[in-house]
């Protein structure tokens, strides 16, 4: 088992996590503000809200793929694949949670998310020949 894998991995996750976890809270409020400031007519900040969640799902796969890189790790297609698609099913499910002013995810939901990736990240398939 490569501890290090691990450890570098845990410190990618909970960037990541934190940054897209900080760019939907800020997004929504964006939303919510454009919503409020045209008198909250129909679809009134759907385009914020749809591109912050857009940018959110886009950018934790790459945050993952970065970090690691970033760390000198190599094969990191399992972490970025599978914490990608894990995360707009965790950001997609409590969307609701985050979606108002001071929402935020679970912390349950966000340890279980991280604690998951930073077994992923100890997969390099390269290395299981």
């Amino acid at each position: 088992m490569r501890y290090m894998r691990h450890a570098k991995g845990a410190l990618t996750v909970v960037a990541a996590t934190a940054a897209c976890h900080a760019l939907m809270s800020a997004g929504y409020a964006w939303a919510r503000d454009t919503a409020a400031a045209s008198g909250d007519t129909i679809f009134s900040g759907a385009f914020e809200f749809l591109l912050t969640t857009a940018a959110s799902w886009a950018l934790m796969p790459l945050l993952l793929w970065v970090g690691m890189r970033v760390m000198g790790e190599t094969g990191n297609a399992v972490l970025v694949l599978v914490g990608g698609l894990v995360w707009v099913g965790v950001s997609g499910y409590f969307i609701d949670d985050i979606d108002f002013a001071g929402g935020r995810i679970p912390l349950l939901a966000l340890a279980a998310y991280v604690l998951l990736c930073t077994g992923l990240a100890g997969v390099d398939p390269a290395r299981s020949r």
